[in-house]
C-alpha cells in the first residue's frame, strides 16, 4: 500500500472544519450550545444550569470548552463548534500515533484516514454532541498509556491520566472503562501478569481522582448538599452517584428508568451507515482476528497486539447490555475500529492468504463508493433541488473519482476509491444538504432574526409553538419564555397557525413568517421535494399592538 499523503489529510481537515458554518441542530446539539452559552454568561462553572434549572445529565467538560470558546469567539456556531471539531482533528492525529506505535506509519496513516472519513465522523463535525471530545479523549489516552507502558515518561503518565478524566468529564466512566479493556484484554492474552499487576496504576488511578475534583465538588455542592431539591422528579439525589454509577451503570442493571427497548445487534446495525465505506471491511477483520484468536489458543504472540480488538470488543458487549442506546455511542470506539481496518486492508494487498478476500472486496468497495456519490447527487436533485452550482460540484467530483478508480498509476484502489468516495459526497452533503435543512429549524431561524432585529428577547414569549426552541434561546442569546395564557400576551409572540387563529381578535403585525420541521425526525415527505409542504408547518413571529 502507498503511504498516504499529507495534503490528503489537510483537505480532511478544511473539510471538517468548514462545517461550522451548518447551524447548531436541535435537539441534544441545541441544548448543549444554550447550556454553555448562560454558562459563560452566568460565569457558574461548576454549577451547570439549563434555562435557570438545575442540570443533571451530562458532565460538564463540553460546556466549559464551549463557554471557554464562545467568550472569545461569541455566541455563534464558531464559538460552539470550534472546539469539539479540534478534539476530532486531535483525535485523528491520537490515531495516527497509536496505530504507528502498535505496527509502522503506513498504518498509522491509513487508520487516520479511516476514521477521519467514516461517515459517522462527518455527522459529529456537522451536528456537534459530546461524542466528539469523548472519542478524542479516549484514544488519546489508550496512545499516551501505550507509550507510557513502553517508556513511561512522565508527561505521557499524566497526559493519559488526564484524558481519561476529561473523557469521564465528557460523558461518564466509559472514558476510563474502554482503555481498561483494551489493555486488560491485551496483558490477559500475552500473560503479561508483571504489566497486569503492576503498581504503577495506583499511582494512575490518584492521578485520575485529583483531576475529577473540579466536578466532583460542583455535583456535591449543587446536589448532594442540597437533597430537598427535586430533580427528574425525585428528591435526595446524589450527584455523585448519577455521574458516577447510575447514569451508565444503571441503564445495565436496571437502576435507570431510560429504556427504548434496543436490542444487542442495535450498535452494529447502525453501524452500517455511519461506519461507512469501510463497514463491510471492518466486519470482516473482526471476523478474521477472532478466528486468528481461536486457532492461537487465545494466547497472542509477543508481537501481535489485542489493545484494538478487545477494546472495541469488550466496550460494545458494555454498550449493547445497556437498556438504552443511541446509534452514536459506539462512536466512542471508532478509532480502534479504524486501525482493525486499516491493518486489514493493508493485509489484503500484501498477505497471500487473503488473495480471494480481495478479489471480492475490490469491485464491493467501488460499488458501495459510487452508490455513496450517487446518495450525494440525490440530495441535490430531489431533496434540495435547484442549486446548479452544487450540481457543477458534483459532476467535477464524480470525476475525480472516476480517475482515481480508472488510473492505472494509482495502487491500493480499493482504499482510495472508497476515501475519495465519501469526502467528495461529504462537500456536497455538509455544503448541501445540512446547510439547507438546517434553514428548516424554527428554533434558528427566529433566534437569528430577534437579534438581527434588535428585538428584546425578554419581550418575546412563545405561544402554542411545539418546537423544543433550544436553537431559539441560544441564536437570540435570551431563553424566551412559554406563556399558555392568552390573556397575558403582550409585545411578540412566536407561534404556529392554531395559536395565529387564537390572536384574530388582536391588533396585530406580522414580523416574520415561514415554514419549519423537526429536522431530527426526517420523514419520506420531507425529503421529497414535491412532497415537502405535506410535511411543514408554519411559524409566525407577531407584534402585538
Amino acid at each position: 500500500m502507498p503511504k498516504v499523503p499529507f495534503w490528503v489529510f489537510v483537505l480532511v481537515a478544511i473539510l471538517h472544519l468548514s462545517a461550522i458554518r451548518v447551524d447548531i441542530m436541535d435537539i441534544d446539539a441545541s441544548q448543549y450550545a444554550e447550556i454553555s452559552r448562560e454558562m459563560m454568561h452566568s460565569g457558574s462553572y461548576l454549577q451547570v444550569y439549563d434555562r435557570g434549572f438545575d442540570y443533571l445529565d451530562k458532565p460538564p467538560f463540553l460546556f466549559w470548552v464551549s463557554a471557554l470558546s464562545m467568550s472569545v469567539f461569541g455566541v455563534n456556531n464558531l464559538g460552539y463548534k470550534l472546539p469539539s471539531i479540534l478534539f476530532g482533528l486531535w483525535a485523528i492525529y491520537a490515531t495516527y500515533r497509536l496505530a504507528r506505535l502498535l505496527y509502522n506509519e503506513n498504518m498509522g496513516r491509513m487508520a487516520a484516514l479511516i476514521l477521519g472519513t467514516c461517515q459517522g465522523m462527518f455527522l459529529m463535525t456537522n451536528d456537534v454532541r459530546t461524542d466528539l471530545i469523548l472519542m478524542s479523549c479516549v484514544i488519546t489516552a489508550i496512545w499516551m498509556i501505550k507509550e507510557a507502558e513502553l517508556h513511561r515518561r512522565w508527561y505521557y503518565v499524566l497526559g493519559g491520566t488526564a484524558s481519561i478524566a476529561c473523557g469521564m468529564m465528557t460523558k461518564g466512566p466509559i472514558a476510563l472503562l474502554v482503555p481498561l479493556f483494551c489493555f486488560g484484554s491485551d496483558w490477559v492474552l500475552k500473560r503479561n501478569w508483571k504489566q497486569m499487576f503492576s503498581p504503577y496504576h495506583l499511582f494512575d488511578a490518584v492521578l485520575i481522582a485529583i483531576f475529577l475534583v473540579p466536578m466532583s465538588i460542583g455535583l456535591y455542592q449543587q446536589f448532594d448538599m442540597h437533597p430537598e431539591k427535586t430533580v427528574n422528579g425525585l428528591t435526595g439525589v446524589s450527584g455523585l452517584r448519577f455521574f458516577y454509577w447510575s447514569q451508565s451503570f444503571g441503564r445495565i442493571t436496571g437502576e435507570s428508568p431510560w429504556s427504548n427497548g434496543a436490542g444487542f445487534d442495535f450498535l452494529l446495525v447502525n453501524m452500517g451507515w455511519s461506519f461507512l465505506p469501510w463497514i463491510l471491511l471492518f466486519v470482516t477483520a473482526l471476523v478474521v482476528n477472532i478466528i486468528d484468536l481461536v486457532k492461537q489458543k487465545f494466547r497472542l504472540q509477543p508481537q501481535q497486539e489485542w489493545v484494538t480488538m478487545g477494546g472495541f470488543l469488550l466496550a460494545y458487549v458494555a454498550l449493547g447490555s445497556s437498556r438504552y442506546q443511541l446509534p452514536h455511542y459506539i462512536f466512542v470506539v471508532f478509532p480502534l475500529a479504524a486501525t482493525i481496518t486499516a491493518v486489514f486492508i493493508n493485509h489484503l494487498f500484501e498477505d497471500a492468504r487473503y488473495v480471494r478476500l480481495f478479489r471480492i472486496f475490490n469491485p464491493t468497495q467501488i460499488v458501495i463508493s459510487a452508490l455513496i456519490l450517487i446518495a450525494a447527487l440525490l440530495t441535490t436533485v430531489i431533496v434540495f433541488p435547484g442549486n446548479i452550482v452544487m450540481i457543477v460540484l458534483w459532476v467535477i467530483a464524480f470525476m475525480v473519482w472516476l480517475f482515481v478508480v480508472t488510473s492505472k498509476n494509482i495502487k491500493g484502489k480499493l482504499f482510495w476509491a472508497s476515501a475519495s468516495a465519501i469526502i467528495l459526497a461529504n462537500v456536497v452533503l455538509t455544503h448541501h444538504f445540512y446547510y439547507n435543512l438546517l434553514q428548516y429549524q424554527l428554533g434558528s431561524q427566529a433566534g437569528k432574526y430577534i437579534k438581527s432585529r434588535g428585538i428584546d428577547p425578554q419581550n418575546v414569549v412563545a405561544y402554542k409553538c411545539d418546537d423544543p426552541l433550544n436553537a431559539a434561546h441560544f441564536y437570540s442569546s435570551q431563553v424566551i419564555r412559554r406563556e399558555d395564557d392568552l390573556n397575558k400576551l403582550s409585545g411578540y409572540v412566536l407561534t404556529g397557525d392554531e395559536g395565529m387563529r387564537d390572536l384574530v381578535c388582536r391588533p396585530r403585525t406580522v414580523e416574520k413568517e415561514g415554514v419549519y420541521f423537526k429536522v431530527s425526525e426526517l420523514t419520506p415527505d420531507f425529503l421529497s421535494s414535491g412532497k415537502r409542504h405535506k410535511a411543514v408547518k408554519n411559524y409566525y413571529l407577531v407584534k402585538l399592538q
